[in-house]
């Protein structure tokens, strides 16, 4: 196990009805708010309402960004600085998923930056002061909600960029199951895979001697096997909305990979799908989640694959080691097309492979050759392939 310091300085008010602590909590840092929202949902469930409401009721004034795109630009981020600069916001309040408040983070950081925010995504320790955030999540994927990390797209580059840094962590964060009931069917799926492979990152990694790491990670996969599927089919299923937010904030806030800290190679992978392609994080990791993992397994891997399996599955121990960990990652392709994400690049618009081997170029600038099993960019190229 590596040695590590491990901090959340995030508040968490969690279940039903916790959305009227709001002001409460945004008076602690100003009354003067930005709202930053996606496409609209928060206004046809009424969430938008209740936010504006009891912001009127208790003397808080607030300024709007909609409109965050799913993978969220550069330039959404420079409106939000803008109007945080013309009305002199003083609170950020991300209302949405990942991507609204990966947004919002990068905004807080950037108002305080002389240049270009792009720049500052380029070289985040340029940062040295946020203005304070608070979420309300409405969406069980990225975890950003708890943790220290946000990604930006770049539309005229073709770059998608992850920072990470303490700075923006959220002050706050309400996490009402309910308000991902109107979360559509392929959005819960795309989700869960996304909460699975934040796991799976960190899971496959190899570094040993993290026993409890590895078993709280196995929970927290059986939590995803288990009610991703009943999520998508009984999307008001409070017990299934519920552990999948929890674990969602718990895959990625820093406490599994405590200890067991290395590159993330299907995020870097995909990443590149998303700038390339604009497609929908999530599915595009399911597609590539089982190929990366049959790439990865090999007899010094298969242990690894074995307790997963095991564990996680249900998978018969008395097996040979290779059938076990094969199993395995059919039940993972399994799990993700019981929630009706399909399995090539080419079902989700791709329709060339043109760009492979910039994108795999792109993605070894994660330092994909620090990892259990190192990809070259040959690896890369393969993968994709095999996905398309």
């Amino acid at each position: 196990m590596q040695n590590f310091y491990y901090d959340i300085p995030t508040k968490v008010a969690f279940g039903k009805g916790e959305i009227q602590k709001l002001p409460e909590f945004v008076k602690e840092f100003g009354t003067k708010v930005l709202i930053v929202y996606g496409g609209g949902s928060i206004k046809r469930t009424g969430l938008y309402d209740t936010v504006v409401n009891l912001f009127d009721e208790n003397g808080i004034s607030h300024v709007e960004l909609s409109g965050v795109e799913p993978n969220p630009r550069v330039t959404t981020v420079k409106k939000g600085v803008d109007l945080c600069k013309e009305h002199d916001v003083q609170v950020i309040l991300p209302i949405g998923g990942g991507s609204t408040i990966d947004c919002a983070k990068v905004i807080a950081a950037a108002y305080y930056y002389d240049g270009e925010p792009w720049d500052l995504v380029c070289d985040f320790s340029q940062a040295k002061e946020t203005l304070p955030l608070i979420s309300v999540l409405t969406l069980a994927a990225t975890g950003s909600e708890m943790d220290l990390f946000a990604v930006i797209s770049n539309e005229e580059t073709k770059d998608k960029i992850g920072i990470g840094s303490s700075l923006v962590y959220p002050k706050y964060s309400i996490l009402d199951p309910e308000y991902t009931y109107s979360v559509p069917r392929y959005q819960t799926a795309a989700g869960t895979a996304d909460i699975m492979a934040h796991i799976f990152e960190v899971y496959f990694c190899g570094i040993t001697g993290t026993f409890m790491q590895d078993r709280i990670m196995e929970a927290l996969l059986k939590t995803c096997v288990h009610y991703g599927p009943i999520a998508c089919e009984e999307p008001e299923n409070y017990d299934a909305r519920a552990n999948l937010m929890w674990t969602s904030s718990w895959a990625i806030n820093g406490m599994i990979s405590c200890g067991k800290s290395a590159a993330w190679p299907i995020h870097a992978m995909e990443h590149q799908l998303s700038a390339y392609y604009d497609v929908t994080h999530g599915h595009g990791l399911a597609i590539l989640i089982p190929v990366w993992m049959k790439h990865i397994l090999n007899d010094e891997t298969v242990d690894i694959f074995v307790n997963y399996g095991i564990n996680v599955f249900g998978i018969d121990q008395t097996l040979d080691k290779m059938e076990i960990a094969q199993q395995a990652i059919t039940k993972t392709k399994g799990v993700f097309d019981a929630m009706g994400l399909t399995d090539t690049l080419r079902s989700i618009g791709i329709e060339n492979q043109d760009n492979f081997e910039v994108m795999a170029e792109k993605a070894l600038g994660d330092g994909l050759d620090d990892y259990i099993v190192p990809l070259t960019k040959e690896d890369i190229i393969s993968i994709y392939k095999e996905c398309f």
